[in-house]
């Protein structure tokens, strides 16, 4: 879709939205005031469908709307109405429409831009083919905390990775014909206990050094809408939050779309405790900067009533409307030819958009663990057991919000394997063990006994789908029900045991950490699971993906992150007056980035082509490292590039990601790996600055560079001249 970019600069309008500018005040003047309040409402698709609003022109969005029957009904009615305003037609188009690619945490693991810019762009164009035009997408939120349900809809818990892949995924949501919409804003990422919907408490700093840089990313990228939380950020809920819709999104960081407010949020003002009424409740959210009300119908309601009192001007109702009438002109609405209502998303998964969901699905696994070898399965394995409830439920591997992806186009694990395994002549034996919530202890001998009569058992276990996702915070991670009865069972028969975990979090592993013989993490991976699983588990293909968040190993201690600050008295083993805990190991059971695959690799030669007397407005941070594959195997190693600031007015960061790159290698090949950072991208923002802005402080710095945040290879470099950016990352 066809995208203009309006932002003023110093030379003004480009000739083209002047154009526009002119075509959106004309038709305002053309308007009367329910038709302007209509340009702000958003409706449901469903029994109480209000098609009356849509038949007389006073609905400016639909929700809901995923078939082309719908909407083709909605653009008729609308085409009939007296000035034809087009409408946005939204869907939570997260990870895939009809085809489903991983889940985004899932996706992240892949650490590939380019890959999730090529996903966001497939899934767009089949929503687009029956006339969506709009997505809740993609979700910014960093979070840190597994509690959290809503966290396999994000990138994880670094802002560098984020604010990459949140970029990739507006540039090819919008690419495929969508308005992309970047959520959840502000901090909705980081709730109290992890309790969904709940408070968040961030200071200035970390919400500006942690939290932000990924909102700012998707808003850089040009998205056309940005939706604000359901969450109170430190005091004040983000749907009445000016500082945040208006002084910092519009006015600093020159946002040129329109607000949307999440569903119902501009209702839940009054159970906020800022509004006593709805009139009140109505007022406080225009006024901060949410243009369209999400289903609260608050503003259907009450706009008119609250512009006759003077509690919001006609200017700021006017100004709304601009906003959503230029997004539907920048974005081509107003010359879009109407979706044929006889199109059905049936004729999706392609044998492309499959080609995809598999390559995606390979690349997002992450290899926990493989001892001795024991994946890639050997060709002296001649009998195979799949042991697990979700093994054979292709539903669960969509994951939630799967819009409207069939479970009849999914390859379920167990049809993956089998098709694998009858090419090498290995047979494959199958049983459940219990249902998908693991409830009862009755299949559980079944499955043992079946199990040992194989050479190699494959645990699928992990989450049903409704287990994660909105509303799905959960206090204990574990693996649910009589899972764990059913794991021990299976490791009792001292057959080698491969735990394929399907899942939107990380799962409390820890005590099973060193009786299993390999562990690979899932996710969620979407129509093409089962085939990509046969892929990695016989080898055809290799793992590639890394952690995008620390595993921890205990839920105590969440939320646990890579890039913390240091500690006055740093851990000590022999010393437990120092950083850590009385019961447990402080650290995780899994570092951010880790990931497992077929070989290994040996890191050296890390040089710094200008290590001392850096200027930061004429130079660039160069670096090489030779990587070696040690094995006797091909393989792809994500190599990581980690920096601190020892030294500083104020702590900072044990170590921070600032570059990534993929490297190729032949068993025993060695390749040197560059890479050159903008010393931008090493600005930090300090706690009480009058002004938003990103330092580069002079001084020493440490790097390391490795396959994770634990990375050993290091080196020094300084900074001579510092400076002052507006955004973190270039």
């Amino acid at each position: 879709m066809p995208r203009i970019n309006c932002n003023q600069d110093s030379s003004g309008l480009t000739p083209e939205c002047k154009v526009l500018e002119g075509k959106v005040n004309a038709l305002i003047s053309k308007m009367s005031l329910d038709e302007k309040i209509g340009q702000l409402v958003l409706i449901s698709n469903g029994p109480l469908m209000d098609w009356e609003a849509v038949r007389n022109g006073t609905a400016g969005a639909l929700i809901n709307f995923n078939n082309a029957q719908d909407i083709a009904k909605a653009q008729e009615m609308t085409a009939k109405t007296r000035l034809a305003i087009p409408l946005l037609i939204g869907l939570d188009v997260v990870h895939g429409f009809r085809t489903q690619f991983p889940t985004p945490l899932g996706e992240a693991a892949a650490f590939d831009p380019d890959l999730s810019r090529r996903v966001a762009k497939a899934m767009a164009e089949e929503a687009r083919y029956v006339g969506v035009n709009w997505t809740y997408a993609p979700m910014a939120d960093l979070s840190r905390d597994p509690r959290w349900g809503r966290i396999i809809e994000g990138f994880g818990e670094d802002p560098y990775l984020g604010s990459l892949l949140t970029a990739a995924r507006v540039e090819g949501i919008q690419a495929g014909g969508l308005v992309a919409t970047v959520k959840h804003f502000a901090g909705y990422g980081a709730p109290a206990g992890g309790r969904e919907y709940a408070e968040t408490l961030i200071p200035q700093s970390e919400l500006y050094n942690f939290y932000l840089p990924p909102y700012h990313a998707g808003v850089r990228a040009g998205a056309g809408s940005v939706m604000s939380a359901f969450n109170a950020l430190n005091g004040k809920p983000s749907t009445a939050n000016r500082f945040l819709l208006s002084d910092l999104l519009r006015d600093q960081w020159k946002f040129d779309g329109f607000v949307t407010s999440d569903w119902g949020a501009v209702q839940e003002l009054m159970a906020h405790g800022i509004a006593a009424n709805e009139l009140i409740a109505t007022a406080i959210a225009i006024n901060a900067g949410v243009d369209m009300d999400m289903m609260s119908k608050l503003y259907k309601r009450n706009l008119y009533k609250a512009i006759q009192l003077g509690l919001v001007s006609e200017e700021t109702l006017n100004q709304a409307v601009r906003r959503v009438l230029l997004t539907k002109y920048r974005f081509g609405l107003f010359e879009a030819p109407h979706t044929p209502a006889e199109r059905v998303d049936t004729v999706f998964p392609t044998d492309a958009s499959r080609g995809l969901a598999r390559e995606a699905a390979v690349k997002s696994f992450v290899l926990l663990k493989n001892s001795s070898d024991l994946l890639p399965i050997s060709q002296d394995v001649k009998s195979i057991s799949v042991i697990g409830p979700l093994a054979d439920r292709p539903c669960e591997q969509l994951g939630p919000h799967a819009a409207r992806g069939g479970c009849e186009d999914a390859v379920s694990y167990l049809k993956g394997i089998e098709k694998r395994a009858s090419q090498s002549g290995v047979k494959v034996s199958y049983q459940a063990g219990c249902d998908i919530f693991c409830t009862d202890e009755l299949k559980i001998e079944d499955a043992v006994a079946t199990a040992k009569t194989t050479d190699v058992i494959i645990a699928v276990l992990g989450e049903p789908r409704d287990a994660s996702g909105e509303a799905a915070s959960k206090v204990h991670f574990g693996l649910s029900g009589e899972q764990e009865n059913l794991l021990d069972g299976l490791l009792k028969t001292d057959k080698p045991v491969v735990l394929v975990i399907m899942a939107g979090r990380p799962l409390d592993i820890t005590r099973y950490q060193e009786k299993l013989g390999a562990i690979l993490m899932t996710w969620y991976p979407g129509t093409e699971g089962g085939n990509a699983v046969a892929d990695v588990l016989f080898g055809d293909k290799a793992p590639v993906g890394k952690l995008p968040l620390t595993y921890p190993r205990a839920v105590g201690q969440v939320p646990v992150y890579y890039n913390h600050l240091p500690s006055g008295r740093p851990h000590l083993d022999d010393n437990r007056f120092t950083y850590g805990y009385y019961d447990e190991s402080y650290l995780p059971l899994y570092p951010f980035g880790w990931g497992l695959t077929y070989t290994s690799f040996n890191y050296s030669d890390l040089k710094i082509e200008k290590a001392e007397h850096l200027n930061v407005e004429q130079d660039s941070l160069k670096l090489s490292v030779l990587v070696q594959n040690t094995g006797d195997r091909s393989g792809e190693e994500i190599v990581q590039v980690y920096v601190r600031k020892p030294f500083d007015e104020e702590s900072r960061p044990v170590r921070e990601l600032k570059a990534f790159s993929k490297v190729s290698l032949a068993a025993g090949e060695a390749k040197t790996v560059q890479f050159e950072i903008p010393l931008q991208n090493l600005s930090f923002y300090k706690e009480g600055q009058t002004e938003v802005a990103y330092q580069v402080s002079p001084g020493g710095y440490q790097l390391w560079v490795g396959g994770n945040s634990d990375a050993r290879l290091s080196a020094e470099f300084s900074i001579e001249k510092g400076s002052i950016f507006g955004a973190r990352f270039q």
